[in-house]
């Protein structure tokens, strides 16, 4: 059942995006070559817990850790490790955290020292798709509207669209319905109103869509090895303008 919150819950759940987006803020500062990846966990970690939250992952189907750090070829998913992060690299940072029951999700997608072009061009296009997506999170539009839009951009620019892994809903739960997929024609699915809090999410591939698990059964990773790109957000659907939850 989807469910649409109340101005309280929505007052939560601003409280919990405000702490994800602060989280990554200091995040990006960090992210520099050399930097271990577990580094950045112990960093987000204690942020959210000197922001009075708690981080919404460690534990969650039991993920041990408080970000998911996919680097490169990593879709989604990525452990934190003691590598280092490499000149040239781009790093996807995904973080949750919970607060007073309610949560907030959001991810970016950072280059790490000098960058090729192409890797530039994939994250600017994923990142575009996002808030092409948000575009149409609308009262009155169909669920995938949202799913068109994100996959016209990503395609637009040769990309491709990440099948196996969606977006969400999201509230007092880290995942709600409906699932919230980056890809298929419009004017399908539940009609959206205000007060669903959506989680959106485009994953995109440089090349194929195709992807698979390693063997720690969570990391997701290109099949053909080729980078990948993940940018999110939580928003609330309003009368209007979607409200974008997890900004500072």
């Amino acid at each position: 059942m989807i469910t649409c919150k109340s101005e309280r819950e929505l007052a939560y759940m601003r409280d919990a995006g405000r702490v994800v987006a602060r989280t990554l803020a200091e995040l990006s500062k960090a992210v520099d070559v050399g930097v271990p990846t577990i580094e950045l966990d112990r960093l987000a970690e204690d942020f959210i817990l000197k922001s009075g939250a708690r981080p919404a992952f460690k534990g969650l189907y039991g993920f041990p850790y408080t970000i998911c750090a996919s680097v490169n070829e990593e879709v989604v998913h990525g452990f934190p490790s003691l590598r280092r992060l490499a000149n040239g690299d781009i790093i996807s940072i995904d973080v949750g955290a919970e607060i007073n029951g309610y949560y907030g999700d959001s991810a970016v997608t950072l280059p790490v020292g000098d960058v090729s072009s192409e890797a530039l061009n994939l994250l600017k296009a994923t990142e575009e798709s996002l808030y092409k997506g948000i575009e149409q999170a609308r009262a009155g539009n169909r669920l995938s509207d949202i799913s068109h839009a994100v996959q016209t951009c990503a395609e637009g620019y040769g990309y491709s669209v990440v099948r196996d892994y969606v977006g969400h809903g999201i509230g007092s739960k880290p995942h709600e319905e409906p699932q919230v997929p980056n890809f298929g024609r419009p004017g399908r699915g539940p009609r959206l109103k205000a007060g669903m809090t959506l989680a959106i999410e485009p994953m995109i591939n440089m090349g194929t869509y195709e992807v698979r698990t390693l063997s720690n059964n969570w990391t997701v990773v290109t099949l053909d090895e080729k980078l990948s790109a993940h940018f999110e957000h939580t928003i609330v659907i309003t009368g209007g303008e979607p409200e974008i939850l997890t900004r500072t």
